[in-house]
């Protein structure tokens, strides 16, 4: 294990920090927002202003890590996200707020672009699961860490503002510092969203739809919780327990995914998300508390986050390793358009039928995907089935047809630096 995350420790360090600025910065916003009276349609569009940001930074970014290089292009992607964070203490108008949300999506879109890429660039088929859950866990903590910052200091001063700054600010010094190599220059910044489509169709679906319920939860689930009778701090305190045991649960469920197919494992963990989502949208308002309703995030975060971690390792299962960046860019950019619609559905529906249907919603889309995972899942095996009656018989020793689930090694990793977030 330390053969395997030693080499990459240093970035997964830098993530924890930036993943605190963000985890607070994602909490203060709406909350902030809510009180200078923004409305819940505006707040959802602040949501989906970050990931309109994101998508163009998938599409844009590429570009930049292929002139600079995986360091440099980490270092000037955290000085913009620095400064639209302290531009946001200064303008408290919805219309600016959007503007810097979107560059901050774009900075983000390229931060995680360089992260998953020099992460994968280190990882075979075999330690994957392994190395996507704990850069996801280091991820959940963090991010719960930053939400429970924004108990530290009242939301209507500067000082949370200063604080997540300061995360940012830290994330620099271990990336830009570190002995390690970075991953070898990009021969091309391509992005070919539809042949990864083609190659790992339950990727590019299902990232597209966790963006939906990803997005919607990190927009609005603070709203969800004042909209259930909690204070501020009680609103921090649920959505850390939902990031909490999402964090707790990548582990466990990052090993057992390398020994089967990812997809089988998904399915499962998205039935059970779908159920956990119905429970919080429809159990009444009168028996609601911070302790049910922390019981039921963590129940909801243990089966729902885990699933953009699996998804995004069967994505990279599927593509050669030398395209790593590509298919990060490709993952993201599926991440990042559900993510653009997912809070605007979400607030229209939450102001018009109140709070829990923003679990709803959730459920709803992770029943879809799971349907989705269990259709792919029967193709292929029917498609195993029938390929070797309709093959020509072959001379012994010569090639059959290949396993639709024989995933692509990448070359084990050497003594020489880095050479593949």
């Amino acid at each position: 294990m330390a053969q395997t995350l030693g080499p990459v420790a240093s970035l997964l360090l830098g993530v924890f920090f930036l993943v605190s600025g963000s985890g607070l910065q994602g909490t203060l916003l709406p909350l902030r927002g809510a009180y200078e009276g923004f409305s819940a349609v505006n707040l959802g569009i602040l949501g989906s202003s970050y990931y309109l940001g994101f998508v163009a930074g998938c599409l844009i970014v590429p570009r930049l890590v292929r002139r600079a290089g995986h360091i440099r292009s980490f270092a000037a992607l955290t000085a913009g996200a620095i400064a639209a964070m302290l531009a946001h203490a200064i303008f408290f108008e919805p219309v600016v707020w959007f503007v810097l949300r979107t560059i901050t999506g774009f900075c983000f879109a390229g931060l995680y672009l360089v992260i998953e890429s020099w992460l994968n660039d280190r990882a075979t088929n075999k330690t994957r699961g392994l190395v996507m859950s704990v850069y996801v866990m280091v991820d959940y903590v963090a991010l719960t860490v930053g939400q429970m910052l924004v108990t530290v200091y009242p939301v209507k001063g500067f000082e949370p503002f200063a604080l997540a700054t300061m995360l940012f600010a830290l994330a620099m010094l271990p990336v830009t510092i570190t002995k390690a190599g970075q991953p070898s220059p990009i021969e091309a910044a391509r992005i070919r969203p539809m042949r990864l489509l083609k190659a790992a169709p339950v990727a590019m679906v299902g990232c597209f739809i966790i963006g939906l319920t990803n997005g919607s939860l990190w927009s609005l689930g603070p709203i969800f919780g004042i909209g259930r009778g909690l204070t501020a701090d009680g609103a921090a305190t649920f959505m850390s327990a939902v990031v909490a045991a999402g964090a707790l649960a990548q582990w466990p469920i990052g090993r057992f995914s390398d020994r089967m197919d990812r997809r089988i494992m998904l399915s499962g963990l998205l039935g059970g998300a779908a159920l956990a989502g119905l429970a919080l949208g429809l159990v009444p308002a009168s028996v609601t508390g911070l302790t049910l309703l922390c019981i039921l995030g963590a129940l909801f975060g243990s089966l729902a986050l885990p699933a953009y971690s699996l998804t995004a390792a069967h994505a990279y299962d599927r593509t050669p390793p030398q395209e790593a960046v590509e298919t990060a860019a490709g993952v993201l950019l599926a991440y990042g358009i559900g993510s653009i619609a997912g809070p605007s559905v979400a607030s229209v529906t939450m102001a018009h039928y109140g709070p829990g249907t923003l679990f709803l919603f959730t459920a709803a889309c992770h029943a879809s995907f799971m349907c989705f995972v269990l259709w792919n899942l029967r193709r292929e095996r029917s498609a195993k089935t029938v390929a070797p009656e309709m093959a020509p018989a072959a001379p012994v020793g010569m090639v059959g047809v290949p396993e639709p689930e024989t995933r692509m090694e990448a070359p084990p990793a050497g003594p020489a630096p880095l050479s593949g977030s």
